[in-house]
């Protein structure tokens, strides 16, 4: 195993980590707000998987670029459908 990827590996650990202790200390009115804030992130996290699957030196970084491309995609549209839901909640309805 390279040293990069090693590297790469253990920063994904340790964020998931992080992202784990952050979450479950966030209180259940604020994930809403949260989840539509945390779309730029989602963008980062798209852009640099493009970067990983463009220039991996490896099948194995070709693979785990597209699965974080997939996994940051899939996180970022969930993202945007629900803030949609969210919004459309505060729409005054028509009376009549």
């Amino acid at each position: 195993m390279t040293g990069t990827l090693l590297v790469g590996l253990y920063v994904f650990v340790l964020a998931m980590f992080v992202g784990f202790e952050i979450i479950t200390k966030v209180p259940p009115k604020l994930h809403t707000p949260l989840m539509s804030g945390s779309n730029a992130i989602s963008g980062i996290s798209i852009v640099g998987a493009l970067l990983v699957v463009g220039g991996g030196e490896s099948p194995l970084m070709h693979w785990l670029g597209f699965v974080a491309l997939v996994m940051a995609t899939i996180n970022c549209v969930g993202g945007f459908l629900v803030t949609d839901r969210m919004l459309q909640m505060f729409k005054t309805k028509d009376p009549g």
